[in-house]
């Protein structure tokens, strides 16, 4: 099946040159698009130098606008399966084969879960708060338990990739996407993941903004479970 991996990029240029070696090294025949949305640094820079496929957004879209591309990319493209990857190296490409693997069987979303083995790094715990605050609304109105809520490691099928393609939420949008499939009854699969630190760059949820997005966001689960 043809696929697509999608890498959202903003200020990564810590990071993006190892990320994309890395992924060469796995999984060499897989195709790739970096996201660069609006990047302040040099990451277009050493995307340019190195020939990374890179589609450069002229101005900043924020994650759900950079992701929602690599979704239009995926359909205009043709593309049967596209899978989320972010270039800080959190995500360790060894488990692209086991994302796919899981569409193969028939799965419309595939998430990895770094909560199902518990290995690795864990995030944060204010982090956690959010993420099983997530878990438990998603499950409450759709019973379906997903532990890893907020996992920007995942994969779709092609009737996924044409839904996000038309539509995506703008902040942190994994949990409300995950919400929204859950309850129109798509088949969801969690694979448990190892997941490393970031290897550079800052996170744009610091711990003074942390209250705040979590509030939004469980707002945002919450009415795609009710809508």
């Amino acid at each position: 099946m043809k696929t697509l991996i999608i890498i959202p990029a903003y200020n990564e240029q810590e990071c993006i040159e190892q990320t994309i070696k890395k992924l060469k090294k796995y999984v060499p025949e897989i195709d790739y698009v970096i996201i660069n949305d609006c990047s302040k640094d040099n990451t277009l820079e050493i995307c340019m130098q190195n020939k990374f496929n890179v589609v450069d957004l002229p101005i900043n879209l924020g994650i759900g606008g950079a992701v929602q591309t690599g979704y239009r990319y995926a359909e205009q493209n043709n593309y049967d399966i596209a899978i989320q990857m972010d270039a800080d190296g959190q995500h360790n490409p060894e488990y692209i084969k086991y994302l796919i693997e899981e569409i193969q069987n028939g799965n419309d979303l595939v998430i990895a879960s770094r909560f199902l083995r518990k290995e690795g790094f864990q995030s944060t715990f204010l982090r956690r708060i959010g993420i099983n605050l997530y878990s438990k609304i998603i499950e409450l109105f759709t019973n379906v338990k997903i532990t890893d809520t907020t996992s920007g490691y995942r994969a779709v099928n092609r009737k996924v990739i044409k839904i996000f393609a038309k539509k995506y939420p703008i902040d942190y949008p994994e949990p409300e996407t995950n919400a929204m499939l859950a309850k129109k009854n798509f088949k969801i699969k969690e694979i448990p993941v190892k997941m490393e630190e970031r290897s550079g760059g800052i996170s744009s949820i610091t711990p003074s903004n942390s209250i705040y997005y979590a509030i939004k966001v469980g707002l945002a689960v919450l009415m795609a479970c009710l809508s």
